[in-house]
């Protein structure tokens, strides 16, 4: 049996914590933040060890995901303890920190929080009852015949009501058969437990009636078999001999291996389960921006005296998206595929997804309600959630939620691209470069300021030719795009 040294170290953690000892220090633990999450990097402690702490204040920044978090402290107190460092990757539920009482020792928490090279054997701790922590296996085990448990078909439906292991009660029938008067008494002489914690329980030979529990009601827990075993198996593991560390792998000149930062994980990840779950095709079209360059001229000063922003073509483009989206015949550009791909989610709302590039790698900020704003009201959406992103302070909820998304390359000169969808929207609109173009106008060769669209859309949901007909509509608001001021 081989126990991790850092689950074991929790284990006498928790065990001490039942006692009554280190009642007053607070557990600060790495928050999970989504459904998704799995770790998140700490960036920076905003309190030193030592600092006084106020319920509420930011203790420090931390990435989840894609964007960069603020975490409040839960308690007040003193921050005794800091286990985990700026720079390090944490996995959600593990102790980053402690909040106590000024001059309170945590040292044996505190060791306990992290996995160390060596691990010295604790002294044993008295349980609180006078009986001894291990006892013999339960007494008289029931017979069985192969791997099954003999028992009576009453016997057998009570303890499936109960939730009781046959194999843990003792039977009085003939060669050890559990009969219905077995699993009532059971019952009764038995405490309460959780079934993994009573198969533990068993296995290991431990007497649940010499556990304390610490669940709800007094309730054995398994953490609360795992503390009683640490200190045999902490012994164990201090004797056993240390595993030979293996050479660090020699890389060839001009090799570098660093690790995938959190962003990039959830980027990886993200972008993944889109390409491969979805079958997607790509729409091209062509935009004249020649009435769309000119209404920006005329509104650029107004706003910026109403708003102090300047607007921006991404602006003008993400609120004629969603007007477009308002229509009923384009629904299903603004859904999404719930209950495993089997039902359809139709939004009567718009909230537009605007993807920011950094170095660190892409977020997609969401404008809530677009729907319902005017020209002005989206310019200061927009530039809030970009402003945010790009100095790492988004909340989750400005992140999720959005029903369609815009990706913008124009400004780098590219002239046409296949975005992946940002899940789990139905469709993303990848806006290109604007080039001059000879094109034909009433017979006669011009030149205009073309744009390139490129709508992706999810083929599960929608059919080319509704997202045609979308792109047909698109383009004539943004031809002619007075209908975006009314």
């Amino acid at each position: 049996m081989c126990f991790h040294t850092e689950a074991i170290s929790k284990a006498v953690s928790r065990f001490l914590f039942a006692l009554g000892i280190l009642i007053m220090a607070f557990e600060v633990i790495m928050p999970k933040l989504g459904v998704d999450m799995q770790e998140g990097e700490i960036i920076e402690w905003k309190k030193a060890e030592g600092d006084t702490v106020t319920e509420g204040e930011v203790l420090l920044e931390i990435m989840s995901d894609k964007t960069n978090m603020e975490l409040e402290a839960e308690e007040s107190g003193v921050l005794l303890k800091i286990t985990r460092q700026a720079g390090e990757v944490v996995p959600v539920t593990e102790i980053i920190a402690y909040i106590g009482e000024a001059g309170e020792s945590i040292d044996t928490v505190a060791n306990a929080a992290p996995a160390t090279a060596t691990v010295e054997a604790p002294q044993a701790v008295a349980p609180a009852k006078e009986t001894p922590v291990v006892a013999p296996a339960l007494a008289a085990k029931p017979q069985h015949h192969g791997d099954k448990v003999r028992a009576t078909p009453a016997a057998r439906k009570l303890a499936a009501e109960q939730g009781i292991d046959l194999g843990l009660v003792s039977g009085t029938g003939v060669n050890g058969r559990v009969h219905k008067d077995d699993v009532e008494n059971f019952k009764g002489a038995q405490p309460k437990a959780t079934p993994l914690a009573a198969k533990i329980a068993t296995d290991k030979g431990i007497d649940l009636t010499t556990v304390v529990g610490t669940g709800v009601g007094g309730k054995i827990l398994k953490e609360d078999i795992l503390a009683l075993l640490a200190p045999t198996v902490m012994a164990e593991v201090a004797r056993a001999p240390k595993a030979e560390e293996k050479p660090a792998k020699e890389l060839p000149e001009g090799v570098e291996i660093i690790k995938m930062s959190a962003m990039r994980k959830a980027i990886s990840k993200g972008m993944t389960h889109s390409y491969l779950t979805a079958p997607t095709f790509t729409l091209n079209y062509d935009i004249d921006m020649t009435n769309l360059m000119a209404l920006r001229k005329q509104v650029l000063e107004p706003i910026m005296n109403k708003t102090g922003l300047k607007v921006t073509f991404t602006d003008l483009i993400g609120l004629a998206v969603t007007r477009t989206l308002m229509k009923e015949e384009h629904r299903y550009l603004n859904a999404s595929l719930i209950n495993d791909a089997q039902e359809i989610e139709l939004h009567k709302f718009v909230n537009i997804g605007i993807a920011v590039g950094l170095d660190e790698g892409l977020v997609v900020p969401v404008v809530h309600g677009a729907d319902k704003m005017s020209l002005s009201e989206f310019v200061v959406a927009s530039k809030d959630v970009i402003k945010k992103a790009q100095s790492g302070k988004l909340k989750a909820a400005e992140m999720s939620g959005s029903t369609f998304s815009i990706t913008n390359l124009g400004m780098f000169g590219t002239k046409t691209f296949n975005p992946i969808i940002n899940q789990p929207n139905s469709a993303i609109l990848g806006v290109a470069a604007t080039v001059p173009t000879p094109v034909v106008v009433d017979g006669e060769v011009v030149v205009r300021p073309i744009m390139a669209l490129c709508l992706t859309i999810d083929h599960r949901i929608v059919d080319g030719m509704n997202g045609a007909k979308f792109m047909v509509d698109l383009k004539n608001l943004l031809e002619n795009p007075l209908e975006l001021l009314i």
